[in-house]
């Protein structure tokens, strides 16, 4: 358990799921835009040599980094090389646990050791002691991308007297999530651990599931697609007194993935472009300065529903415009499109096809083949249904069959 007596103030960095040189494929060339694309192929390191930055500048006493440094074996040994040259920056003991994406089954190459990296290994639970903190920190990595089994339970006792971090590269108890679940455990089980402080991995949404202990996923370090939306980084953890007493999140991206909504309702086309570039500016503003990648989505009812469809690159280009008049920069990664038309039109539009819809019923040899299906279909029914059925005339049926066209064709055009 925490240590009682009065110690100095000492910091350490909390990272994961940093996926370095993480490719972003998907994204690259389709702004037409190379210096997007430059940032893109180079986001993930710049991000990791921010992190880097941020230990040096708070004199940090170590970095933990919870699983994930990778996103795979290494394209060729560059990879390596420049983890390698931001660790010997670093300049303190850098911890490293290996998560799903690099477990020590997938990272196939290898460069040599560094004298301030310190591995978890991949066969049992290992404790490393600073004992001139007075710090403990017990961790396993990944032998396998697949762990199905609770690392925790093995993990040692607390070193009596010592703050105790366990590290550990876990989908908790987020089952069924958007992350894959992986070497799963119980957040009240890790609390009665006796450790001070749990350094998770593989969530990529910061979260803090408890204080005191703490239990903290930092999330990852730059957001990767349009779902990991909002400020990626680490967590500054601040040690006194021989206890944990803060864990605060600290935004290290260089790239930032936001989801605006503009709301279209009723809107024509001075007041849409008035709106999307009051979204804009929203966005650029939680952006803190960095290039914003988004997705835009425009909902509501308006006249303008029909044509939009056909104008995604005229509405991104008109966002784009936005941001260069609010001094800001954006891509828009996509337009999503839940608008409808307004109802009044809606029907109105519907009008001609519920005249000749039921038009066509005046025709003879249209109403007999209708009642002949609807008498083959009373002699396929159970008595007491039948007399339900005689009692429906062939117009009764005819204005419930509309209707509930004309409701599907309306959700249809609103969809």
């Amino acid at each position: 358990m925490s240590a009682t007596e009065s110690t100095p103030a000492r910091k350490f960095l909390h990272a994961a799921d940093i996926h370095l040189d993480s490719p972003l494929a998907g994204l690259l060339g389709r702004a037409g835009d190379d210096r997007l694309d430059a940032e893109l192929r180079g986001c993930t390191r710049r991000a990791f040599a921010a992190l880097v930055d941020l230990a040096i500048a708070e004199d940090v006493a170590f970095l933990v980094i919870a699983g994930d440094l990778y996103d795979g074996d290494w394209k060729d040994f560059s990879t390596g090389l420049f983890f390698a040259e931001q660790v010997k920056r670093l300049g303190r003991p850098c911890y490293l646990l290996r998560g799903n994406h690099d477990a020590a089954s997938v990272i196939t190459r290898r460069l040599p050791s560094m004298p301030n990296l310190f591995e978890f290994p991949a066969r049992a639970p290992k404790t490393f002691r600073l004992p001139e903190l007075r710090v403990a920190l017990h961790g396993q990595s990944f032998a396998d991308r697949e762990v199905p089994e609770d690392l925790s339970e093995r993990y040692p006792d607390p070193v009596p007297g010592w703050i105790n971090i366990g590290v550990l590269h876990s989908s908790a108890d987020d089952a069924g999530g958007e992350h894959a679940t992986y070497a799963p455990c119980s957040p009240d089980r890790l609390r009665l651990k006796g450790y001070d402080y749990w350094a998770l991995g593989h969530i990529h949404q910061r979260r803090v599931l408890h204080e005191r202990p703490w239990i903290v996923f930092p999330g990852n370090l730059q957001g990767r697609h349009a779902k990991e939306t909002g400020p990626k980084g680490a967590t500054l953890v601040t040690m006194e007194g021989g206890a944990v007493v803060a864990a605060e999140h600290r935004s290290l991206d260089v790239l930032r993935w936001a989801a605006p909504e503009v709301d279209a309702g009723g809107a024509d086309e001075a007041a849409l472009e008035a709106r999307i570039a009051e979204a804009v500016r929203a966005a650029l503003e939680g952006a803190e300065g960095r290039t914003l990648l988004a997705r835009l989505t425009l909902r509501g009812e308006t006249k303008l529903h029909a044509a939009l469809p056909d104008r995604a690159e005229e509405i991104a280009a008109m966002a784009a415009n936005a941001a260069i008049e609010a001094d800001g920069r954006l891509w828009i990664e996509k337009v999503v499109l839940r608008t409808a038309p307004p109802a009044r039109v809606a029907a109105e539009a519907l009008d001609p096809l519920r005249a000749a819809f039921f038009a066509a019923l005046e025709d003879p040899a249209v109403a007999d083949a209708l009642r002949a299906e609807l008498a083959a279909l009373r002699g396929r029914l159970p008595g007491p249904v039948k007399g339900s059925l005689d009692a429906l005339t062939l117009g009764g049926l005819a204005e419930e069959a509309w209707a509930a066209a004309a409701a599907a064709l309306a959700a249809e055009a609103g969809g």
